[in-house]
């Protein structure tokens, strides 16, 4: 099932930052990513397929840190 989710992201702050994460986040299976910007992403996700723990491991690997809703 897809899930539309909108994350806050902490650590943000230029042009690099936002590219670094949609990378990240494109290489996870079942991902859409429809918008990055500075503190924050809203992503499309099979949730048969990635979890919410791997998006924020995703974020992570970029240099970043997934806020908690």
């Amino acid at each position: 099932m897809m899930r539309t989710e909108e994350l806050t992201i902490a650590g943000m702050t230029c042009g690099h930052c936002i590219m670094s994460v949609k990378k990240e986040l494109a290489l996870l299976p079942g991902v859409s990513v429809d918008d990055v910007q500075i503190g924050r992403a809203t992503v499309r996700f099979d949730d048969t397929k990635t979890t919410r723990d791997e998006l924020s491991s995703a974020i992570g690997r970029a240099g970043y840190e997934l806020v908690a809703p």
